[in-house]
C-alpha cells in the first residue's frame, strides 16, 4: 500500500512550470495547494470507498488523484481546484473499474481460446460469443490475484509484439471495447477484415502464452 493517509496532503508541493497562464489570474500558492489537498483527502477517501468498496484500493485512488491535480492543474487559480479534483477523482475512480474490467475480459480470453477453436477460422472473433461477468480482484484469493497479474503482465508484452494491423484490431475491440463496425470505420477497413485480425491476434497470443508455459 502507498503512503500513509494524511501524508499526500503534507508534501511540500513545487509550483509547475507556468502554461501560459496570463498575469492577471491569481494563481495558487503552494501552501494553498496544500491545504485544499488536506481539506479534501478524507471527503475523497469516503467517496472513493463508496464506489470501490476496499479501502486501499481507495487510498491509492485517492492519492494518485491528488498527485495529479498537483502535478498538472497546481499552477491553476485555487478557486478552480474543486471542480478539477473532482473530475480528476472521478476519471480516476472510472479509469480502475475499467481496468478491471480489461482484465478480467483478457485472462477469461486467453483460457477461452485454450479450450475453444483451433485457430483456422479467421472470421472468428471470441468477443461476438464471449461474456464475461466483472469480478473485483480483491474477491480473489492471494495467489490467484498475484498469477493473474502476472498473466497479464505477459499478454501485454505479447501484445505489442503482434503485427500493426492485429495490435491496432485487438486493443480497439478488447481494450476500446469498440464494437466491429467501429473498429472498421477507424482503421479504414472491412468488418471482416476487423474479425480476421482480431482472431489472427487472439490465437498468436494464445500461441505464445502456451510457449511460456502458461496453461489455457
Amino acid at each position: 500500500m502507498r503512503a500513509a493517509f494524511g501524508t499526500i496532503a503534507a508534501h511540500p508541493w513545487k509550483r509547475p512550470a507556468e502554461n501560459g497562464q496570463s498575469k492577471g489570474d491569481p494563481l495558487a500558492s503552494p501552501s494553498e495547494l496544500s491545504a485544499f489537498l488536506a481539506g479534501a483527502e478524507r471527503r475523497a477517501f469516503k467517496q472513493a470507498v463508496f464506489a470501490v468498496r476496499n479501502e486501499e484500493t481507495a487510498l491509492d485512488i485517492v492519492q494518485d488523484a491528488m498527485l495529479k491535480l498537483a502535478e498538472k492543474y497546481g499552477d491553476k487559480p485555487a478557486a478552480e481546484f474543486p471542480m478539477l479534483f473532482q473530475r480528476i477523482l472521478q476519471n480516476t475512480i472510472r479509469d480502475y473499474y475499467r481496468r478491471q474490467k480489461v482484465r478480467s475480459l483478457w485472462g477469461t480470453l486467453l483460457g477461452a481460446l485454450g479450450s475453444g477453436r483451433n485457430g483456422e477460422d479467421d472470421d472468428y472473433d471470441p468477443l461476438e460469443t464471449l461474456r464475461v461477468e466483472p469480478r473485483s480482484e480483491h474477491e480473489q484469493p492471494p495467489a490467484e490475484q498475484l498469477e493473474r497479474k502476472q498473466l497479464i503482465e505477459i499478454i501485454e508484452q505479447e501484445v505489442s509484439k503482434l503485427p500493426r494491423r492485429q495490435r491496432e484490431a485487438f486493443l480497439m475491440r478488447y481494450w476500446e471495447e469498440l464494437d466491429v463496425a467501429e473498429t472498421a470505420k477507424l482503421m479504414g477497413c472491412s468488418e471482416g477484415s476487423v474479425k480476421t485480425h482480431c482472431s489472427r491476434a487472439t490465437h498468436a497470443l494464445a500461441s505464445a502464452l502456451r510457449k511460456k508455459g502458461v496453461t489455457l
